[in-house]
Protein backbone atom coordinates (compact mmCIF):
# COMPACT_ATOMS: atom_id res chain seq x y z
CA UNK A 1 0.00 0.00 0.00
CA UNK A 2 1.23 3.58 -1.10
CA UNK A 3 -0.63 7.01 -1.40
CA UNK A 4 -0.04 10.45 -0.86
CA UNK A 5 -2.83 12.42 0.69
CA UNK A 6 -3.45 16.56 1.43
CA UNK A 7 -2.71 17.26 4.88
CA UNK A 8 -5.76 19.30 5.63
CA UNK A 9 -8.00 16.97 3.93
CA UNK A 10 -6.41 13.91 6.07
CA UNK A 11 -6.51 15.61 9.26
CA UNK A 12 -9.95 16.35 9.39
CA UNK A 13 -11.19 13.01 8.24
CA UNK A 14 -9.18 10.95 10.71
CA UNK A 15 -10.08 13.25 13.63
CA UNK A 16 -13.54 12.46 12.73
CA UNK A 17 -13.39 8.77 11.93
CA UNK A 18 -11.10 9.06 15.61
CA UNK A 19 -14.19 10.24 17.43
CA UNK A 20 -16.42 7.43 16.45
CA UNK A 21 -13.02 5.33 18.53
CA UNK A 22 -14.21 2.98 21.90
CA UNK A 23 -12.55 4.70 24.80
CA UNK A 24 -11.63 1.34 26.26
CA UNK A 25 -11.57 -1.18 23.62
CA UNK A 26 -12.84 -4.70 24.73
CA UNK A 27 -10.41 -5.99 22.83
CA UNK A 28 -7.03 -4.20 21.36
CA UNK A 29 -7.50 -4.61 17.88
CA UNK A 30 -11.15 -2.53 17.97
CA UNK A 31 -8.82 0.55 18.99
CA UNK A 32 -7.72 0.28 15.32
CA UNK A 33 -8.32 2.52 12.20
CA UNK A 34 -8.81 1.04 9.15
CA UNK A 35 -6.74 2.67 6.03
CA UNK A 36 -8.11 0.96 2.61
CA UNK A 37 -6.45 2.80 -0.09
CA UNK A 38 -7.92 2.32 -3.93
CA UNK A 39 -10.05 5.00 -5.51
CA UNK A 40 -9.41 7.47 -3.56
CA UNK A 41 -8.81 6.62 0.61
CA UNK A 42 -11.45 5.33 2.60
CA UNK A 43 -10.97 5.38 6.76
CA UNK A 44 -13.11 3.57 8.73
CA UNK A 45 -13.40 1.97 12.57
CA UNK A 46 -16.17 -0.13 14.11
CA UNK A 47 -16.67 -1.55 17.78
CA UNK A 48 -20.05 -3.84 16.87
CA UNK A 49 -22.22 -0.95 18.58
CA UNK A 50 -20.64 2.24 16.36
CA UNK A 51 -19.20 2.62 12.82
CA UNK A 52 -17.52 5.74 11.22
CA UNK A 53 -16.56 5.64 7.60
CA UNK A 54 -15.08 8.56 5.52
CA UNK A 55 -13.89 8.77 1.99
CA UNK A 56 -11.14 11.37 0.95
CA UNK A 57 -9.26 12.27 -2.40
CA UNK A 58 -5.81 10.42 -2.52
CA UNK A 59 -3.51 9.68 -4.78
CA UNK A 60 -3.01 6.16 -5.18
CA UNK A 61 0.14 4.22 -6.03
CA UNK A 62 -0.24 0.72 -4.73
CA UNK A 63 -3.60 0.23 -3.27
CA UNK A 64 -3.92 -1.94 0.16
CA UNK A 65 -5.30 -2.19 3.58
CA UNK A 66 -3.78 -2.08 7.04
CA UNK A 67 -5.49 -1.32 10.10
CA UNK A 68 -3.19 1.07 12.72
CA UNK A 69 -3.84 2.55 16.09
CA UNK A 70 -6.65 5.36 15.16
CA UNK A 71 -6.21 7.99 18.76
CA UNK A 72 -2.48 7.65 17.79
CA UNK A 73 -2.94 8.31 14.26
CA UNK A 74 -5.32 10.94 15.19
CA UNK A 75 -2.57 13.01 17.40
CA UNK A 76 -0.02 12.49 14.75
CA UNK A 77 -2.17 14.24 11.93
CA UNK A 78 -3.24 16.63 13.81
CA UNK A 79 0.53 17.76 14.53
CA UNK A 80 1.47 17.41 11.13
CA UNK A 81 3.00 20.28 8.56
CA UNK A 82 1.44 21.81 6.24
CA UNK A 83 2.52 19.36 3.56
CA UNK A 84 1.39 16.73 1.15
CA UNK A 85 1.81 12.75 3.72
CA UNK A 86 3.02 10.20 2.19
CA UNK A 87 1.68 6.87 3.61
CA UNK A 88 3.71 3.12 2.94
CA UNK A 89 3.15 -0.42 4.41
CA UNK A 90 6.04 -2.79 4.45
CA UNK A 91 4.89 -6.10 6.31
CA UNK A 92 3.37 -4.86 9.29
CA UNK A 93 4.98 -1.37 9.57
CA UNK A 94 2.79 0.87 8.56
CA UNK A 95 5.24 4.57 7.50
CA UNK A 96 3.97 8.04 7.43
CA UNK A 97 6.27 11.32 5.79
CA UNK A 98 5.35 14.50 6.38
CA UNK A 99 7.76 17.38 5.17
CA UNK A 100 10.87 16.40 7.47
CA UNK A 101 8.79 14.32 9.64
CA UNK A 102 8.70 10.74 9.53
CA UNK A 103 6.23 8.32 11.95
CA UNK A 104 6.60 4.25 11.76
CA UNK A 105 3.32 2.62 13.22
CA UNK A 106 3.30 -0.84 13.76
CA UNK A 107 -0.23 -1.93 11.99
CA UNK A 108 -2.74 -4.43 13.81
CA UNK A 109 -3.92 -7.81 12.91
CA UNK A 110 -6.55 -7.11 10.36
CA UNK A 111 -7.70 -10.33 9.84
CA UNK A 112 -8.85 -9.74 13.95
CA UNK A 113 -10.96 -7.03 12.97
CA UNK A 114 -14.77 -6.97 12.27
CA UNK A 115 -16.54 -6.63 9.05
CA UNK A 116 -17.91 -3.37 8.80
CA UNK A 117 -21.71 -3.83 9.33
CA UNK A 118 -24.20 -3.02 6.08
CA UNK A 119 -25.88 -0.17 5.46
CA UNK A 120 -29.81 -0.76 6.35
CA UNK A 121 -32.24 0.21 3.20
CA UNK A 122 -33.01 4.14 3.10
CA UNK A 123 -36.25 5.33 4.84
CA UNK A 124 -36.00 8.65 3.89
CA UNK A 125 -34.37 11.86 3.45
CA UNK A 126 -33.92 15.23 5.13
CA UNK A 127 -31.76 18.28 4.21
CA UNK A 128 -28.61 18.16 6.56
CA UNK A 129 -28.96 21.96 7.89
CA UNK A 130 -32.64 21.13 9.21
CA UNK A 131 -31.69 17.74 10.76
CA UNK A 132 -28.64 19.17 13.01
CA UNK A 133 -30.29 22.27 14.08
CA UNK A 134 -32.95 20.26 15.42
CA UNK A 135 -30.41 17.86 16.83
CA UNK A 136 -28.64 20.51 18.77
CA UNK A 137 -31.98 21.89 19.71
CA UNK A 138 -33.07 18.59 21.86
CA UNK A 139 -29.98 16.69 22.63
CA UNK A 140 -29.21 18.91 25.72
CA UNK A 141 -32.32 16.76 27.43
CA UNK A 142 -31.11 13.23 26.82
CA UNK A 143 -30.21 11.56 30.11
CA UNK A 144 -26.74 10.66 30.51
CA UNK A 145 -27.65 8.28 33.23
CA UNK A 146 -26.74 4.87 32.15
CA UNK A 147 -29.02 2.75 34.03
CA UNK A 148 -31.97 3.87 32.08
CA UNK A 149 -30.34 3.17 28.44
CA UNK A 150 -33.77 4.33 26.18
CA UNK A 151 -33.37 8.08 28.26
CA UNK A 152 -30.00 8.37 26.84
CA UNK A 153 -31.48 8.10 23.28
CA UNK A 154 -32.68 10.63 21.38
CA UNK A 155 -36.29 9.49 19.91
CA UNK A 156 -36.77 9.35 15.81
CA UNK A 157 -40.78 9.28 15.56
CA UNK A 158 -41.69 8.92 11.65
CA UNK A 159 -45.51 9.69 11.33
CA UNK A 160 -45.30 9.50 7.04
CA UNK A 161 -43.61 12.90 6.00
CA UNK A 162 -43.21 14.04 9.50
CA UNK A 163 -39.82 13.44 11.45
CA UNK A 164 -40.06 14.36 15.38
CA UNK A 165 -37.42 14.12 17.66
CA UNK A 166 -37.48 14.16 21.46
CA UNK A 167 -35.34 13.84 24.46
CA UNK A 168 -35.35 13.81 28.11
CA UNK A 169 -34.23 13.09 31.34
CA UNK A 170 -36.94 12.81 33.46
CA UNK A 171 -36.83 16.42 34.53
CA UNK A 172 -37.25 18.16 31.50
CA UNK A 173 -38.42 17.13 27.93
CA UNK A 174 -37.06 18.55 24.51
CA UNK A 175 -39.62 17.69 20.94
CA UNK A 176 -38.78 19.25 17.82
CA UNK A 177 -40.97 18.12 14.63
CA UNK A 178 -39.97 18.97 11.55
CA UNK A 179 -40.82 17.49 7.64
CA UNK A 180 -38.83 15.32 5.68
CA UNK A 181 -38.90 13.05 2.69
CA UNK A 182 -40.17 9.41 3.66
CA UNK A 183 -38.80 6.41 1.10
CA UNK A 184 -42.68 5.22 1.41
CA UNK A 185 -45.51 7.34 1.78
CA UNK A 186 -46.83 6.29 5.34
CA UNK A 187 -44.09 4.81 6.91
CA UNK A 188 -44.68 4.79 10.50
CA UNK A 189 -41.01 4.07 13.02
CA UNK A 190 -39.63 4.77 16.12
CA UNK A 191 -36.05 4.68 16.52
CA UNK A 192 -34.10 5.02 19.96
CA UNK A 193 -30.92 6.88 18.59
CA UNK A 194 -28.18 7.39 21.06
CA UNK A 195 -27.43 11.25 21.50
CA UNK A 196 -23.81 10.34 20.92
CA UNK A 197 -24.41 8.80 18.04
CA UNK A 198 -26.79 11.59 16.78
CA UNK A 199 -24.41 14.10 17.69
CA UNK A 200 -21.79 12.93 15.53
CA UNK A 201 -23.75 12.47 12.99
CA UNK A 202 -24.75 15.67 13.42
CA UNK A 203 -21.52 16.97 13.11
CA UNK A 204 -21.04 15.66 9.14
CA UNK A 205 -24.21 17.70 8.27
CA UNK A 206 -24.37 20.69 6.28
CA UNK A 207 -27.65 22.87 4.93
CA UNK A 208 -28.66 22.39 1.15
CA UNK A 209 -26.99 18.73 1.62
CA UNK A 210 -29.83 16.15 1.74
CA UNK A 211 -28.85 13.13 4.18
CA UNK A 212 -30.30 9.98 3.46
CA UNK A 213 -31.71 8.27 7.13
CA UNK A 214 -31.33 4.35 6.73
CA UNK A 215 -32.52 1.57 9.26
CA UNK A 216 -34.87 -1.16 8.93
CA UNK A 217 -38.61 -0.70 9.96
CA UNK A 218 -40.60 -2.50 12.10
CA UNK A 219 -43.10 -5.13 11.16
CA UNK A 220 -46.40 -2.64 12.34
CA UNK A 221 -49.06 -1.89 10.39
CA UNK A 222 -48.35 1.56 8.66
CA UNK A 223 -51.20 2.46 10.82
CA UNK A 224 -49.97 1.42 14.38
CA UNK A 225 -50.57 4.51 16.68
CA UNK A 226 -47.48 3.63 19.06
CA UNK A 227 -45.16 1.07 16.73
CA UNK A 228 -42.39 -0.74 18.96
CA UNK A 229 -38.92 1.02 18.45
CA UNK A 230 -37.30 -0.60 15.93
CA UNK A 231 -34.02 -2.37 16.05
CA UNK A 232 -30.51 -3.00 14.66
CA UNK A 233 -28.88 -0.45 13.37
CA UNK A 234 -29.25 2.86 11.63
CA UNK A 235 -26.96 5.17 9.74
CA UNK A 236 -26.62 8.68 8.39
CA UNK A 237 -24.66 9.71 5.58
CA UNK A 238 -23.24 13.55 4.08
CA UNK A 239 -20.81 14.63 1.65
CA UNK A 240 -19.09 10.87 2.24
CA UNK A 241 -18.82 9.99 5.41
CA UNK A 242 -20.94 7.32 6.88
CA UNK A 243 -22.03 6.99 10.46
CA UNK A 244 -23.76 3.77 11.91
CA UNK A 245 -24.82 2.63 15.21
CA UNK A 246 -26.82 0.58 17.00
CA UNK A 247 -30.24 1.53 18.23
CA UNK A 248 -31.19 1.39 22.14
CA UNK A 249 -34.20 -1.47 22.71
CA UNK A 250 -36.72 -0.30 25.03
CA UNK A 251 -39.60 1.77 25.12
CA UNK A 252 -39.53 5.75 25.22
CA UNK A 253 -42.10 7.39 27.22
CA UNK A 254 -45.72 8.74 25.26
CA UNK A 255 -43.67 11.99 25.13
CA UNK A 256 -47.07 13.64 23.47
CA UNK A 257 -49.10 13.27 26.45
CA UNK A 258 -46.81 14.98 28.81
CA UNK A 259 -47.78 18.63 27.49
CA UNK A 260 -51.01 19.70 28.95
CA UNK A 261 -53.70 21.24 26.56
CA UNK A 262 -53.41 24.66 28.00
CA UNK A 263 -52.21 26.70 30.95
CA UNK A 264 -53.14 29.46 33.24
CA UNK A 265 -50.23 31.97 32.99
CA UNK A 266 -48.50 33.06 29.72
CA UNK A 267 -45.13 35.44 29.06
CA UNK A 268 -43.55 36.53 26.45
CA UNK A 269 -40.29 38.33 27.04
CA UNK A 270 -37.30 38.98 23.97
CA UNK A 271 -35.59 36.01 23.51
CA UNK A 272 -31.76 37.68 23.71
CA UNK A 273 -32.21 40.67 26.81
CA UNK A 274 -33.88 37.55 28.88
CA UNK A 275 -31.21 34.74 27.94
CA UNK A 276 -28.57 37.11 28.88
CA UNK A 277 -30.25 38.08 31.86
CA UNK A 278 -30.55 34.53 33.05
CA UNK A 279 -27.29 33.86 32.08
CA UNK A 280 -25.41 36.59 34.24
CA UNK A 281 -27.98 36.20 37.18
CA UNK A 282 -27.27 32.43 37.45
CA UNK A 283 -23.56 33.16 37.45
CA UNK A 284 -24.22 33.66 41.80
CA UNK A 285 -26.39 30.62 41.93
CA UNK A 286 -25.33 27.49 43.07
CA UNK A 287 -25.86 23.98 42.16
CA UNK A 288 -28.74 23.88 44.91
CA UNK A 289 -30.16 27.35 43.88
CA UNK A 290 -32.80 28.07 41.83
CA UNK A 291 -33.45 31.57 39.21
CA UNK A 292 -36.72 32.66 40.49
CA UNK A 293 -38.70 34.55 37.62
CA UNK A 294 -40.99 37.25 39.31
CA UNK A 295 -43.87 38.80 36.63
CA UNK A 296 -44.79 42.27 37.40
CA UNK A 297 -45.96 45.22 35.58
CA UNK A 298 -44.41 44.83 31.69
CA UNK A 299 -41.24 43.50 32.88
CA UNK A 300 -40.05 39.77 34.58
CA UNK A 301 -37.11 40.38 37.18
CA UNK A 302 -34.88 37.55 36.84
CA UNK A 303 -32.84 37.32 40.61
CA UNK A 304 -30.75 34.42 42.27
CA UNK A 305 -29.05 33.81 45.33
CA UNK A 306 -26.23 31.84 47.27
CA UNK A 307 -27.24 31.54 51.15
CA UNK A 308 -24.26 33.99 52.72
CA UNK A 309 -22.56 34.56 49.72
CA UNK A 310 -23.86 36.62 47.01
CA UNK A 311 -27.63 37.63 45.25
CA UNK A 312 -27.87 38.91 41.90
CA UNK A 313 -31.41 40.64 40.16
CA UNK A 314 -32.29 42.01 36.60
CA UNK A 315 -35.24 43.26 34.91
CA UNK A 316 -36.68 42.67 31.33
CA UNK A 317 -39.54 43.87 29.39
CA UNK A 318 -41.96 41.26 29.29
CA UNK A 319 -45.96 40.50 29.12
CA UNK A 320 -48.02 38.34 31.35
CA UNK A 321 -51.09 37.07 31.40
CA UNK A 322 -52.03 34.99 34.32
CA UNK A 323 -52.79 34.71 38.61
CA UNK A 324 -49.30 32.87 39.29
CA UNK A 325 -46.58 36.00 39.19
CA UNK A 326 -43.39 33.95 39.92
CA UNK A 327 -41.70 30.63 39.25
CA UNK A 328 -38.64 28.54 39.78
CA UNK A 329 -36.03 26.73 37.88
CA UNK A 330 -32.42 24.80 37.69
CA UNK A 331 -30.69 27.97 35.80
CA UNK A 332 -28.97 25.23 33.92
CA UNK A 333 -32.32 23.85 32.61
CA UNK A 334 -33.37 26.86 32.10
CA UNK A 335 -30.89 28.35 29.95
CA UNK A 336 -31.03 25.11 27.80
CA UNK A 337 -34.79 25.21 27.00
CA UNK A 338 -34.06 29.66 26.09
CA UNK A 339 -31.28 29.10 23.92
CA UNK A 340 -32.65 26.04 21.78
CA UNK A 341 -36.40 27.67 21.46
CA UNK A 342 -34.15 31.30 19.93
CA UNK A 343 -32.21 28.91 17.59
CA UNK A 344 -35.31 27.07 16.48
CA UNK A 345 -36.34 30.13 14.68
CA UNK A 346 -33.85 30.07 11.97
CA UNK A 347 -32.65 33.26 13.54
CA UNK A 348 -29.98 31.43 15.09
CA UNK A 349 -27.04 28.91 14.07
CA UNK A 350 -24.66 29.32 17.01
CA UNK A 351 -23.40 26.80 19.69
CA UNK A 352 -26.41 26.24 21.90
CA UNK A 353 -24.88 28.20 25.04
CA UNK A 354 -24.72 31.44 22.68
CA UNK A 355 -27.75 33.50 21.73
CA UNK A 356 -28.33 34.90 18.13
CA UNK A 357 -26.78 37.58 17.07
CA UNK A 358 -30.48 38.23 15.42
CA UNK A 359 -32.98 37.04 18.31
CA UNK A 360 -33.16 40.38 19.57
CA UNK A 361 -36.45 40.33 17.26
CA UNK A 362 -37.49 37.35 18.45
CA UNK A 363 -39.77 36.01 21.39
CA UNK A 364 -39.88 33.69 24.47
CA UNK A 365 -42.78 32.40 25.40
CA UNK A 366 -43.39 30.66 29.02
CA UNK A 367 -46.06 29.17 30.25
CA UNK A 368 -47.02 27.63 33.53
CA UNK A 369 -49.89 26.81 35.45
CA UNK A 370 -48.39 27.06 39.17
CA UNK A 371 -45.25 27.17 40.76
CA UNK A 372 -45.20 23.58 41.04
CA UNK A 373 -46.14 22.15 37.53
CA UNK A 374 -44.20 21.66 34.32
CA UNK A 375 -43.53 24.77 32.05
CA UNK A 376 -43.40 24.64 28.74
CA UNK A 377 -41.28 27.50 26.59
CA UNK A 378 -41.59 27.89 23.18
CA UNK A 379 -40.95 30.41 20.26
CA UNK A 380 -43.21 33.35 20.35
CA UNK A 381 -45.49 33.25 17.37
CA UNK A 382 -44.93 29.69 16.17
CA UNK A 383 -47.74 27.12 15.97
CA UNK A 384 -50.73 26.99 17.54
CA UNK A 385 -51.96 30.59 16.44
CA UNK A 386 -50.53 30.79 13.03
CA UNK A 387 -48.08 29.01 10.50
CA UNK A 388 -44.37 27.99 12.30
CA UNK A 389 -41.64 26.61 11.97
CA UNK A 390 -38.40 27.12 9.85
CA UNK A 391 -38.61 29.32 6.97
CA UNK A 392 -42.09 29.80 7.69
CA UNK A 393 -42.79 26.32 6.97
CA UNK A 394 -46.05 24.70 9.28
CA UNK A 395 -45.20 22.30 12.19
CA UNK A 396 -45.85 18.87 10.96
CA UNK A 397 -48.24 18.72 14.40
CA UNK A 398 -50.50 21.17 15.96
CA UNK A 399 -48.27 23.24 18.36
CA UNK A 400 -45.05 24.82 17.91
CA UNK A 401 -42.48 22.75 15.75
CA UNK A 402 -40.18 23.24 18.94
CA UNK A 403 -41.59 22.83 22.78
CA UNK A 404 -39.35 22.21 26.01
CA UNK A 405 -41.28 21.52 28.96
CA UNK A 406 -39.27 21.39 32.11
CA UNK A 407 -39.90 20.79 36.01
CA UNK A 408 -39.84 23.86 38.26
CA UNK A 409 -37.86 24.09 41.29
CA UNK A 410 -38.73 25.42 44.70
CA UNK A 411 -38.33 28.96 45.27
CA UNK A 412 -36.56 29.59 48.51
CA UNK A 413 -37.90 32.59 50.63
CA UNK A 414 -36.34 35.71 49.49
CA UNK A 415 -34.13 37.67 51.37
Amino acid sequence: MKFRVEHDALADVVAWVARALPSRPVVPVLAGLRLEAGEGLTLSCFDYDLAATARVAADVAEPGTALVPGRLLAEITRSLPGQPAEFTADGDVVSLTCGSAEFALVSLPLADYPELPPTPPVAGTIDGGKLAAAVAQVLPAASRDDTLPMLTAVCVDIRGESLTLAATDRYRLAVRELQWEPAHPGLRAIALVPARTLADAARTMAPGEPVPVAFTPGDEPAGERDPHPVEGMISFECRGRRLTGRLIGGEFIRYQSRFPDRYGCRAEVPAAPFIEAVRRVSLVADRASPVRLTFGQDQVVVEAQTEGRARAAEAVAASFEGDEPAIAFNPHYLLDGLTAAAAGSGLARQPADTPAPAAATAAIRLEFTSPAKPALITLAGEGGEGPGGEDGEAGPAAGPPFRYLVVPLRSPTRA
